[in-house]
């Protein structure tokens, strides 16, 4: 039995025309790393009112009532 190698089953050259219009769309709209992952997080919970989250905490369900378990 004979394989392929992987990168030759994707002819990249030929089957995804990349023009220079879309190298530089790629490039302008890419993540920036100048913020870390967890600065990303905050701004993005930033922008959910605060209304929201309260509602959605009323509504998450929590163990309370629940029978209380040991580890031993």
């Amino acid at each position: 039995m004979s394989s392929k190698r992987a990168f030759d089953l994707l002819p990249l050259e030929r089957d995804l025309v990349t023009t220079a219009e879309d190298i530089r769309a790629l490039r302008e709209n890419r993540w920036s790393t100048g913020k870390s992952w967890l600065e990303i997080l905050q701004t993005l919970a930033d922008q959910v009112p605060p209304a929201v989250v309260r509602e959605n905490l009323k509504k998450r369900r929590t163990f309370e009532g629940a029978m209380p378990f040991d580890l031993d």
